[in-house]
């Protein structure tokens, strides 16, 4: 009776458990959509406020996701300062500054860092940024950085075109040549040991996969280190089922000695009742 409570014990934990690994892998995950808190109702009542930009936000995301895992990495390793006149520069991006304001509190709650109000989804948080918050956009000074696209690839990172789309000679040409005035730029060869290796850097990581053969592939240089999700979840379940493990075999172990003596003192009164 004792072993099958102890073993229930230990399911019950284990159950816990694995609710608590998948909370923390979904945190991690790509958010879903969600109906929004009681101050993103009032979207609606925003709308009518709202301002047309025409820059997609969704892409500059992207664009700037790219530029801060396959590019600042290698930058920071040479200690690099980017130009302000860079289109790649952090003040070329039009959301820069309302992307850093973005507060992901849990899963289910985004927050204005300006208002403080809060949103159950991201796209409510930039709908409310595009309604309530759009005097904050520097548009006359900085750029779109969702321009930058085509020489950064922001499609392999959306995972918004399909591998079966035909390539385009003339679409891709035009990449190229952006992708390489961008290096031109940001990282002038003549101007030292460290903007000459960005530049062949920036040819290598992004530029020469603007062709048809499809042999080179974009961030072939890598990126940041990243520790996998899954590999993470499987780890702190290994760590959280191991105690359970050995006390299961300490309980088993257990029960096995005691109905071993059991049996012994069995017998030994067998033993002794048996006449002489």
């Amino acid at each position: 009776m004792k072993k099958a409570t102890a073993i229930a014990s230990i399911l019950l934990l284990l159950s816990l458990s694995l609710q608590e690994i998948a909370y923390a892998v979904s945190l991690s995950e790509p958010n879903q959509d969600f109906e929004g808190f009681a101050g993103s109702r009032t979207l609606k009542q925003e709308q009518e406020h709202a301002h047309e930009v025409h820059c997609s936000r969704e892409r500059s995301r992207a664009a700037w996701k790219i530029i801060d895992e396959y590019l600042m990495p290698f930058v920071e390793r040479e200690d690099y300062q980017i130009s302000i006149k860079c289109r790649l520069h952090p003040n070329k991006d039009l959301f820069r500054d309302q992307e850093l304001h973005k507060i992901h509190v849990d899963i289910n709650e985004w927050r204005c860092g300006y208002c403080k109000k809060s949103f159950r989804a991201e796209k409510f948080l930039d709908q409310h940024f595009d309604n309530r918050h759009y005097n904050l956009l520097n548009v006359s000074h900085s750029k779109c950085l969702a321009d930058l696209c085509g020489a950064l690839h922001c499609d392999v990172v959306m995972n918004s075109k399909s591998t079966k789309t035909k390539c385009n000679p003339a679409a891709t040409a035009r990449n190229r040549h952006l992708c390489e005035s961008i290096a031109d730029s940001c990282f002038p060869a003549n101007q030292g040991p460290s903007a000459s290796r960005l530049h062949d850097l920036f040819l290598r990581q992004f530029c020469d996969a603007h062709t048809c053969s499809g042999k080179q592939k974009p961030f072939s240089k890598g990126g940041k280190k990243e520790t996998s999700v899954f590999y993470l979840a499987i780890a702190i379940l290994t760590l959280m089922l191991l105690p359970i493990f050995y006390l299961i075999v300490y309980l088993h172990q257990s029960e096995m000695r005691k109905n071993t003596q059991e049996l012994r003192r069995i017998s030994k009164v067998g033993q002794k009742a048996k006449p002489s």
